[in-house]
């Protein structure tokens, strides 16, 4: 036998596996289906919670199908919300999809396993008892039998001293037992057809899991003739948005009265088909509304994992006991998510074109150019959408739209009259110095307007651009477009100031009201030549009242709005001031005499409680002094005492018959009789200090007063 390098072995083995696929031409073709019938989209409501319903109408013959396709992930969202009709008779037989089983569960099922890619020794393995034929690599001969088995030999290698391994094929044969080598083998070819058909299913179930973009859904109707069909589901769609355009008065223009003022909306629809079908004359409905709306994995098969268990081999079984427990179930959680898009204020300044071309005229020579009339941004743009209140929501519907797949479109879905009135706006948290351009918008169209940007015109000039939230009719809404810099304001530091009003006793608390005072001040000035409305502001405090100006415009939870009218070069100060009353409560009993005194001599509390508080100082004047006469004779006490040991420790070092001795012990006699004096003096003031505070304490648990 010739010998093989290590390399030539495997690309002879990848050969034979290439020509065993290229043995699977020879399985049996499918049956043909149903006829194809095309039912086409024909109506499309998005939602603005990111869902959309489809239906699609056409006619179907007969026995028929009609394939729908769908990425993976809507093919949940099909299997929970698929609707079908047969509106002449018919019947929906069935709807077929591929499976989503794990690839694996799919790869067992079949005679020839894929699972874990099996080199051509495995796959052979695997066929032992089937009949096949084998070509050798150089051709010269074909051999036939049945497949006994692979094993792995070892064969000497070119190197002396070492060995490679050999994959041989065993044949069954008339003649008995054949070793092939798969190094020589060029290609193998099953005889059985229903193995060819197994290990082709195998290929096609593998070569499906990788395309995970598209799945066709196919739908069968059976009936007679023709009949028309419907058919409808919900599935994730891209939100669909809204732009604006407010052309508000341009310069120059007479400012009406707020309530006569008037400008233009137009809305625009931004609608995208991200679909695998083209819209062809579709009736599409924009709703605003939220409805609730899900996931649920419908498609994924599920296994219960089963325990295996084995046979037991014991003669006998003591009997079991089992300790209770506690199954714990665990409750399906759905989230609701809702993006939310706030755009920020964007400021531009606006570009003078016609003083532009002349500079440049001047500097080139040029001659002018003649001037181009201003765009009318509201002559040629109408609604193509009727709208109207749908229960709690809100639907635009337009007909006859086609948009291809995989492209977007824009709809004009509002061109209404509006109520705006321009406005300065001003906030200290947003720009300290300057207020923004702005105005007042109120939804007069008697449509629903979600949420989306607004480009703002002046006239034919870009303004700026604002952002607005959801808009039901009749409702008004502020909206800011650049930087007012003809307008300047000056918020002063803001003032605090606490002061006490009144004060009573009830039942020996002191309750005293205090009023906190919050003062801002707003100075503005309007340095333009036209007079401007100031809308001012400022925050508000929970709990806190409002007392300057005593109503403001209209509040929110967080500030309230103050509007004004300035003039040209005359500046405008606004004062706000807000009060908060507090109450403080102190018990009477554990009060300082001093901190009594006090509120004593303050004029804001009523006399009447100012005459018992200094009824009660004197009172607790007179305990406080007691117990002050107790410490000073307990404290004398203390005193001698420390003399009479000083004098006891004298005396033992001396003789008990001399005179010195004798003057102590004298000394030491009269130090007891004070003592005794003493004693007698503290329990007399003891007595008098608990009457004392007995009275102390009656008075002021009774006290009721103001």
């Amino acid at each position: 036998m010739r010998k093989r390098t290590t390399a030539s072995i495997v690309a002879s083995a990848a050969a034979a596996a290439l020509s065993w696929v290229s043995a699977l031409h020879a399985a049996p073709a499918t049956q043909p289906s149903d006829a194809q019938a095309n039912v086409p989209v024909k109506e499309v409501v998005l939602f603005s919670s990111g869902v959309g319903y489809f239906e699609h109408f056409g006619t179907v013959k007969d026995q028929s199908e009609t394939v729908l396709r769908f990425k993976t992930d809507q093919i949940n969202d099909i299997l929970k919300s698929l609707v079908l009709q047969d509106l002449d008779q018919g019947q929906v037989s069935a709807v077929t999809y591929p499976s989503q089983g794990p690839l694996a569960h799919t790869l067992h099922s079949f005679q020839i396993d894929l699972t874990s890619n099996p080199p051509l020794s495995d796959l052979l393995n695997q066929l032992r008892g089937a009949e096949v034929t084998v070509n050798l690599v150089q051709g010269t001969r074909t051999l036939q039998g049945t497949v006994l088995g692979v094993e792995k030999q070892q064969r000497p290698a070119a190197d002396k001293g070492q060995a490679i391994d050999v994959w041989v094929l065993d044949l069954v044969s008339d003649g008995g037992i054949q070793p092939v080598e798969l190094s020589q083998v060029s290609d193998v070819k099953l005889q059985d057809p229903e193995l060819r058909k197994e290990l082709s299913a195998a290929l096609a179930a593998l070569a499906q899991a990788r395309d995970k973009d598209k799945k066709p859904v196919q739908i069968h109707f059976s009936g007679q003739g023709e009949r028309r069909v419907r058919i409808g589901y919900v599935v994730e769609t891209p939100v669909w948005k809204t732009s604006y355009r407010l052309i508000l008065p341009g310069p120059g223009q007479a400012q009406p009265k707020p309530a006569e003022q008037k400008g233009a909306l137009q809305g625009w629809a931004i609608v995208e088909n991200q679909t695998d079908s083209d819209w062809k004359d579709v009736q599409l409905s924009l709703v605003s509304g939220r409805p609730i709306s899900f996931i649920e994995d419908l498609y994924q098969p599920l296994y219960i994992p089963r325990p295996t268990v084995q046979p037991q081999l014991y003669a006998s079984l003591r009997p079991q006991t089992y300790e209770g427990g506690l199954v714990e179930k665990e409750a399906a959680k759905m989230e609701l998510a809702e993006r939310e898009t706030r755009l920020g204020l964007m400021a531009r300044d606006r570009m003078d074109r016609p003083a532009r071309a002349g500079v440049a005229n001047q500097l080139y020579g040029a001659a002018p150019a003649p001037a181009m009339e201003a765009l009318d941004a509201t002559a040629s743009v109408s609604s193509i959408a009727s709208a109207a209140k749908v229960g709690e929501l809100f639907q635009y519907t337009v007909g006859n739209v086609s948009i291809k797949r995989q492209q977007s479109a824009m709809l004009p879905i509002v061109t209404d009259p509006v109520q705006v009135q321009k406005l300065s706006i001003y906030n200290q948290a947003v720009l300290p110095n300057n207020p923004l351009l702005g105005a007042r918008l109120k939804n007069t169209t008697g449509k629903y307007l979600l949420q989306g940007p607004i480009t703002v015109l002046a006239g034919a000039s870009y303004a700026g651009d604002a952002s607005i939230e959801d808009l039901p009719p009749g409702q008004e809404r502020l909206i800011s477009y650049g930087i007012d810099q003809e307008v300047t304001v000056h918020a002063s530091d803001n003032t605090q100031a606490n002061s006490l009003l009144t004060g009573k006793i009830v039942k020996g608390v002191l309750e005293l009201t205090y009023k906190q005072l919050f003062s801002q001040d707003y100075t503005a000035e309007d340095k333009s030549e036209t007079p401007k409305n100031l809308l001012i502001e400022a925050p508000k405090h929970p709990g806190w009242t409002l007392v300057e100006p005593k109503k403001p415009l209209e509040s929110t939870d967080a500030l309230y709005r103050f509007e004004g009218k300035l003039d040209p070069h005359k500046p405008s100060k606004l004062t706000v001031r807000e009060e908060h009353v507090e109450l403080q409560r102190m018990a009477i009993l554990p009060m300082d005499s001093a901190v009594i005194e006090t509120y004593v001599r303050t004029g804001e509390i009523p006399k009447d409680v100012r005459d018992a508080l200094s009824q009660t100082a004197q009172l607790k004047g007179a305990l406080v002094d007691t117990q002050r006469q107790i410490a000073e004779r307990q404290q004398k006490i203390n005193e001698i005492s420390a003399e009479q040991s000083r004098i006891r420790e004298n005396m033992k070092a001396v003789s008990a018959s001399s005179d010195y001795y004798k003057r102590l012990l004298k000394e030491l006699d009269d130090q007891e009789t004070t003592i005794q004096d003493l004693h007698t003096q503290v329990q007399e003031l003891t007595k008098q200090q608990d009457q004392r505070r007995k009275e102390l304490e009656t008075y002021v648990s009774n006290l009721s007063v103001g």
